[in-house]
C-alpha cells in the first residue's frame, strides 16, 4: 500500500484521478490540496465521489507521501516545484505540459518509455493531443519510416479544455458547434517531435496539426495521414508487433470510434493503406489515456504493480 497526495484536486483531471486512486487496491489517499476548494469536502466538490466524504481539500498539505500528482494549469507545476522543496524519496507525476521536454523528467508515454519508467522519480505525464497522436505514429518511427510530412486533424471534447470557465466552453457556444483553435502551432507538437526524433534521430518532416474543439464532453478522435509506400500486410505487422506487450493499445481493423474507449484507459488504432497514403485513426479518452488514467498507469509501473492495476474500466458503448 502507497501513499499518494494530489495537488490541484478541484479540476477535471484531479477529479478523475481521485475517481481512480479511491478504488485502486493498492493506494491510500494521505491529502488533496486546491486553492480554490479549501476546506470543502471531496464529495460536495465532486459529487458522484459519496466514499470520500471525509476528505477534505487542504491549502497547504505536509508533502508526505510516496507519490504527489500536480494537476494544476500549465506553467504552475514549474512554479510549484520552485516554491516548495519535495522531500527526498518522494516521486512526483506532473500532469500539466512543464517538463514535458525537460530532461529531468521521464516523459511518461509507458508505449514509448516503459522501462525508464520503473525506475523514473519524475514523470512528465503527456498531453492529450500528443498520446493519440503519438500512438499513432510510433510504430513508424521505431522502423524510421516517417519520411513524408504528416498531416493530423484531431478533434477533442470540451472536457480537454479544463474546468475554468471561457467563451469556447459555455453549453451554449459549445454545443451542436465544431472550430478550429490553434492551428499548425498547438502547444504539443513539441513534445511529439521530441518522441518521434527519440525513435528516428533523423526525423525532420513537418507536423501539420489542425485541432479542433468538438460538441462532446470527452474524448480524442485523430485522423492522420501521410505518403509512405508500405503494404497493407507489412503495416498490419508493424503495428501488432509494436504494441503486443503494451495493455491500453489495441490495434483494429473496425472503424475507431469515440464509444470504444471513453471511460476507459485505452487508445484504439486502425492503420490502412489508401492509395499511396497510409491513414491512421486513433481515438482515446482525453482525461484517461490522454491524463489522468495515463498517470495512474506510470504510478503502477514506478511502484511495481501491475501495469492494469485500477484501469479494467468499462466503456459506455451507448
Amino acid at each position: 500500500m502507497i501513499n499518494v497526495g494530489i495537488i490541484g484536486g478541484g479540476g477535471y483531471t484531479g477529479g478523475e484521478l481521485l475517481r481512480l486512486l479511491s478504488f485502486h487496491p493498492k493506494v491510500n489517499i494521505a491529502f488533496v490540496q486546491s486553492n480554490s476548494q479549501v476546506g470543502k469536502s471531496v464529495a460536495s466538490v465532486h459529487d458522484d465521489l459519496f466514499q470520500l466524504k471525509d476528505l477534505y481539500f487542504l491549502s497547504n498539505p505536509p508533502l508526505l507521501a510516496d507519490v504527489i500528482f500536480l494537476c494544476m494549469g500549465h506553467g504552475k507545476s514549474s512554479i510549484f516545484m520552485q516554491e516548495n522543496v519535495i522531500p527526498s524519496g518522494v516521486k512526483c507525476i506532473d500532469l500539466g505540459n512543464d517538463f514535458r521536454l525537460d530532461s529531468s523528467f521521464i516523459y511518461g508515454l509507458p508505449e514509448l518509455n516503459h522501462e525508464p519508467i520503473k525506475k523514473a522519480e519524475r514523470i512528465a505525464n503527456p498531453g492529450c493531443f500528443a498520446s493519440a497522436i503519438q500512438l499513432a505514429l510510433l510504430p513508424f518511427a521505431k522502423n524510421h519510416l516517417l519520411n513524408n510530412s504528416i498531416h493530423i486533424h484531431a478533434i477533442t471534447g470540451s472536457t480537454g479544455a479544463g474546468q475554468a470557465l471561457s467563451d469556447t466552453t459555455h453549453f451554449s457556444w459549445r454545443s451542436s458547434n465544431i472550430s478550429v483553435y490553434k492551428a499548425f502551432n498547438h502547444q504539443h507538437i513539441p513534445e511529439i517531435v521530441k518522441s518521434l526524433k527519440q525513435l528516428q534521430p533523423d526525423f525532420n518532416q513537418d507536423l501539420h496539426f489542425i485541432p479542433m474543439r468538438g460538441d462532446f464532453t470527452r474524448g480524442i478522435f485523430a485522423s492522420i495521414y501521410f505518403e509512405s509506400d508500405v503494404s497493407q500486410s507489412d503495416l498490419d505487422d508493424l503495428f501488432c508487433t509494436y504494441y503486443k506487450n503494451h495493455l491500453f493499445t489495441k490495434v483494429t481493423d473496425l472503424n475507431p470510434h469515440l464509444k470504444m474507449v471513453v471511460n476507459t484507459n485505452n487508445c484504439v488504432v486502425q492503420v490502412k493503406k489508401q492509395g499511396k497514403c497510409v491513414h491512421i485513426i486513433s481515438v482515446l479518452d482525453n482525461l484517461l489515456k490522454g491524463a489522468s488514467g495515463q498517470a495512474v498507469q506510470n504510478m503502477n509501473l514506478m511502484f511495481g504493480y501491475p501495469e492494469n492495476e485500477g484501469l479494467n474500466l468499462k466503456s459506455t458503448a451507448f
